[in-house]
Parts: C-alpha cells; structure tokens; sequence
C-alpha cells in the first residue's frame, strides 16, 4: 500500500469518527478532511473544489430546495390531510402511505419524502390503536423503491447519469429509470401486504396474551403458530 493510500484511509477514518463524534458540524468535518487531502498533496491544489460544482453535487442541491419549496407551499400537508381521510382499515392506509410516498420519492429527495410522511404514519397508526411500525416499515419500502423511478430520484441515480456522460456516452433521461423503478415499485404491494399479514399475527397473538388466553379463537392461533398442532375448538 502506498504512503497515498494510507493518507486516504487515514482521513476517511478520522472523517468517520468525527461523523460518529457528532460535535462538530457535517460540513466542517467535510471541508476539514478535503483539506487535509488537499495539505498532504494527495488531491492537486487546482482540483480541490472541482467537485463542489460537479453536476450531482448542484442537482442534489436543487432536488433539495425543491423538497423545502413543497413543504413550505402547503403541498406535502394537504396530501397529509387527504391521507388521514383513508379510515382506519390496515390495507387501506398502507397501501396510501406505500403509494403516496413511492411518487414523492420520485420528483423529491426519498429520505426527505419519508421524514415529511413519518408523522402522518405515527398518527394514524395511533388513531388505529395499532404500531407505528406496522406503517413505518411499508413506508420505507416505498420510499427506497419510488426513489428508482426517475433520474433525480435518489443521488446514485445522478452519479452513475454524470459518469456515464463523463465517458461519452447519452446521458440518461429524467425518466430512463422508469421501466425498472415501476417493475420494483410493483413489488412495494407485496413486501407491504407480508408486513401487514405478519403484523395482524402478532397483534392476535399478543391480544390473547393479554385478554382471553384460553378461548377457543386463541388456541387455534396458538395452534396454528406451531407446526403439526391441532386446531381445537
């Protein structure tokens, strides 16, 4: 290993720690370790702020402040709004959330569309007497999988867009991903009806736990749990 490579791996680890430290500020550490590298001779010193205007770095940026555009012009709360009004049944509001935050991800920052929707998910699992996880899983999946759907979906796109027309060839399009994303996106309805089918079960479960562990309802359940057991009523 070069004396180069260590310096690199040396800055990310001391970059990582500081991250991990949590008492200085993201972009201090960030600027910090750029230059140190640039100090140490390992990154030329006409090159150190070259990928501060890379074309990722602006479109995260402006992907950004169209997140905070949305919010801020009532967006983001009116769809809160019409998702509250979905009632209280189980497929319904995950299928709402799943679908609703998949299209966000989609022309907005996916972690972002997730942090707006978390509350909305809290709250309506609260008022359904039910798990903040029982939603906040299928909120996820939708998240990370309508990320997929168009080019300014999720930073890799934008990286893997800038490199591919760095070495020449077409750059992909806003929605050169679609075919793909939609096909993933196709699978959010699954992985969230697993969710909510295993979530059903526990609740069961632990309601006879709780209420009447000896009805007949519940030593089916229980049965049912155990492989080869009957079912007795």
């Amino acid at each position: 290993m070069t004396g180069e490579q260590l310096i690199v791996f040396g800055v990310l680890a001391a970059t990582l720690v500081l991250f991990v430290w949590n008492r200085w500020r993201y972009d201090l550490v960030a600027l910090g370790a750029l230059l140190a590298c640039a100090l140490t001779g390992v990154v030329p010193a006409d090159e150190v702020f070259s990928g501060i205007g890379h074309p990722a770095v602006i479109s995260v940026a402006a992907v950004l402040v169209l997140s905070r555009g949305l919010l801020n012009a009532g967006v983001v709360d009116s769809v809160a709004r019409r998702l509250m009004q979905v009632g209280e049944r189980p497929w319904a509001q995950v299928a709402a959330l799943t679908g609703i935050v998949a299209l966000s991800s989609g022309f907005m920052n996916n972690v972002g569309a997730q942090a707006l929707f978390m509350p909305v998910a809290i709250w309506m699992s609260r008022q359904s007497g039910r798990s903040p996880s029982y939603l906040l899983m299928p909120l996820a999946f939708g998240s990370l999988l309508g990320g997929t759907l168009t080019l300014i979906g999720t930073p890799p796109n934008l990286i893997i867009a800038g490199y591919r027309a760095e070495a020449g060839e077409a750059p992909f399009g806003m929605f050169a991903f679609l075919p793909v994303g939609a096909a993933a996106c196709c699978l959010s309805p699954c992985l969230a009806g697993g969710w909510c089918h295993g979530g059903r079960s526990r609740t069961a479960m632990a309601t006879c736990s709780r209420s009447a562990p000896t009805s007949p309802k519940c030593e089916c359940r229980k049965a049912a749990s155990t492989p080869g057991a009957p079912c007795t009523r």
